[in-house]
């Protein structure tokens, strides 16, 4: 009897994580993609990687600090997973510069070139010369450090330059500065359209006149990462608004994490800085090429070469949504399920926006994660209630990095007149579900949305996540106990129909996947996630896999399970799915179960199981259902963007021998071009064959 306990069965999430960014960066190094796109890619790399400094090697060192020797089913301690991160973005550093100067050097016969201050023309100095005492000068932040100008406070993700000067009357006397580039100004300062000299260049040639009577010695750029995961104490939260100002307000004091220093940062001027900081040797990382990849997209959304990115593609709305029939009479005839962004959001915008105007609409109630900054379905909700319909709105304020955003939305809604939840005590609330109460023949009749992404139509247009719409009793009845849920007290906080974690979506995920090993070899699994963590569902799935059961498991991240090792898990393959958009559904097809299929808001992992409030809806109508199957199927079919897991813990490009190459992503586009367009030219009938068979077609 294998020991499924073993510490080499699994894999280090925080490895794994690392593991999906460098297939980020795998796709700027793709040299068949657009310049542009490629430049992409880097941004979101160092997006990435910020906020996984912010928070999970925060989160390790505070650990370590703490002397907790807390490990999950690998058994590696903290230190060991600090060492083993640093170990790993120190090497990959230096691909990283390669990568972007690569870019960079084929972007300039492009018109695209990035240029610092001493590489340009007199010309072009003089012209920056003039933007900087008009535009920066009035703003900049020099700031003397000695005995009585104490160090400043940097807050996360400062930006600067760290400068040594000399008096220029007593050139015996040296001192330390440090010069604070606020946000407000661009990391580029674009002249001509398309030449971009990166800011902190344009400042080091002006330090003399920020420091008059002292002259430049020599100067590196800086850039300070805080830990900027906010605690929220919340028996002590009288006032949880306050609370939660407050921790954004700390968040920007947060233990500082990683240094990052420019070319110029030699042992002199980073132990200078250091002194002040105690940044770990380890977590400093020295650039030759400029800081903070996230301001690439500066670059990357100039508008005149958008010819340098990937073609666009413009979401579809499809039948049985495409006319202007009332979307309620719509979901009374059939439930509706969207896959975005191939399928538009717009539809579920318009439910939101069309139950706000519909007289005879009494309520809406609704949960909201991310909603986005100039979001349509807030202001529609804002709308209804102040023309007098019963308003509902869980605003989770604990949604990491839109805090800020959603306090702006609560208040607002608040003061439209709408109910406004801020959280349930110990849980963050992650479903995506809506419930609309309308008056229909002298009764009420209720009609559903349940998601697997957020209400954010920005980001529906970038990440593939399912919409079910739907006004089946059986659905509506049990939404409307979860939403007293959410407002009231409970106790059981038990639905019929759906599944509601902490509670029910864990035990329902282990009995369906203990169902297909009970079938063995007539057993079948495929299951699409963005993260697999959780030990109890890894388990279960190798218990599955040694029972025959074939399983495929399409993982855009952190996968802790190992595929292929005898005896455990060699009917296990795991694909990571990376390309124009981001992979972001969770769907799962279990062939031996009555439903069958299922989509949830959650992943499998421990935060999403036992300490968030998620639902798990299974899909019973028959053409939804067969829709997502074949979705699935084409999945793990994709021999152009998928990655394999190896057994080792890498990952490898998929390449296909055969003459067919699937990408699922054009494929997608295809398909949902080839409906629109047969639908405003062929019989309702004949499109409806077409819309249900068309991934069998490449299969």
């Amino acid at each position: 009897m294998i020991n499924l306990k073993n510490p080499s069965l699994y894999n280090n999430r925080e490895i794994s994580w690392l593991q999906f960014n460098t297939r980020v960066l795998k796709q700027a190094q793709d040299e068949s993609l657009p310049l542009l796109e490629r430049l992409k890619f880097l941004a979101i790399y160092g997006t990435n990687l910020d906020e996984f400094y912010m928070i999970r090697v925060a989160g390790l060192k505070k650990l370590f600090a703490a002397g907790i020797i807390v490990s999950s089913a690998d058994k590696l301690t903290p230190l060991e997973q600090l060492r083993e991160i640093r170990k790993y973005l120190h090497q990959e550093q230096q691909v990283v510069e390669h990568c972007l100067s690569g870019i960079l050097k084929k972007l300039e016969p492009e018109g695209i070139r990035v240029k610092y201050y001493q590489d340009l023309n007199q010309h072009e100095k003089n012209r920056l010369n003039r933007y900087f005492n008009e535009n920066i000068y009035p703003v900049i932040i020099p700031i003397a450090v000695d005995a009585t100008h104490p160090f400043p406070h940097l807050n996360n993700l400062s930006f600067g330059l760290i400068v040594k000067l000399k008096d220029s009357d007593n050139t015996t006397i040296e001192r330390f500065g440090i010069v604070r580039v606020p946000r407000v100004l661009e990391r580029f300062i674009e002249i001509d359209n398309g030449t971009y000299v990166p800011i902190g260049s344009v400042v080091a040639q002006h330090i003399e006149d920020l420091f008059p009577g002292y002259t430049l010695i020599k100067y590196a750029a800086f850039r300070v990462t805080r830990n900027a995961d906010i605690e929220i104490e919340e028996e002590e939260a009288d006032d949880f608004l306050e609370i939660l100002e407050e921790g954004l307000k700390l968040r920007r004091k947060g233990a500082m994490v990683r240094l990052e220093v420019g070319i110029n940062g030699d042992d002199e001027i980073v132990n200078f800085f250091n002194r002040h900081t105690n940044v770990y040797q380890d977590d400093i990382y020295r650039f030759h090429t400029f800081l903070n990849l996230s301001s690439l997209w500066q670059i990357v959304s100039n508008k005149n070469f958008a010819h340098l990115l990937s073609a666009p593609y413009k979401p579809k709305t499809l039948p049985p949504l495409d006319n202007n029939e009332n979307i309620f009479s719509t979901l009374e005839k059939e439930d509706v399920l969207l896959y975005h962004p191939y399928e538009s959001f717009d539809p579920v915008v318009k439910l939101i926006q069309e139950a706000a105007k519909d007289p005879d609409v009494v309520s809406i109630k609704m949960t909201l994660y991310r909603s986005g900054t100039d979001s349509p379905i807030v202001k529609s909700l804002m709308s209804a209630s102040e023309s007098g319909k019963q308003v509902t709105v869980m605003v989770e304020l604990k949604a990491r990095f839109d805090e800020e955003n959603n306090l702006i939305w609560a208040k607002a809604l608040e003061k439209a007149g709408a109910h406004v939840i801020y959280g349930i005590k110990g849980f963050k609330v992650h479903a995506k579900a809506t419930l609309i109460t309308r008056r229909k023949n002298g009764k009420l009749k209720q009609y559903a949305h349940l998601g697997t992404g957020n209400y954010n139509p920005s980001t529906s247009k970038v990440y593939t996540d399912m919409s079910y719409l739907t006004s089946k009793d059986e659905i509506t009845n049990d939404m409307t106990r979860f939403f007293h849920f959410l407002t009231g007290f409970s106790k059981k906080g038990k639905l019929n129909e759906l599944y509601m974690s902490p509670s029910q979506i864990k035990p329902k995920v282990l009995s369906l996947i203990q169902n297909e090993t009970r079938k063995k070899s007539e057993g079948r699994i495929i299951a699409k996630l963005n993260s697999l963590v959780d030990d109890d569902v890894i388990k279960a799935l190798y218990k599955a896999s040694q029972a025959g059961v074939k399983i495929d498991l399409i993982i855009r991240g952190i996968c802790c399970l190992k595929p292929g090792i005898e005896g455990v898990s060699e009917n296990i393959r795991v694909i990571s799915i990376l390309g124009k958009y981001l992979e972001h559904a969770r769907t799962f097809y279990f062939k031996n179960d009555e439903a069958g299929v299922y989509i949830s808001s959650a992943d499998w992992m421990p935060r999403n199981l036992m300490r968030r409030i998620e639902l798990l809806t299974a899909i019973k109508d028959k053409t939804a259902k067969e829709k997502i199957i074949q979705i699935l199927e084409l999945q793990c079919a994709d021999n152009t963007l998928a990655h394999e897991l190896q057994s080792d813990g890498s990952y490898k490009k998929i390449k296909s021998d055969d003459a067919k190459v699937i990408d699922n992503h054009k494929y997608l586009e295809d398909y949902a071009n080839k409906i629109a367009k047969a639908s405003t030219k062929e019989s309702a009938q004949l499109v409806k064959e077409l819309s249900s068979n068309i991934f069998k077609q490449e299969l």
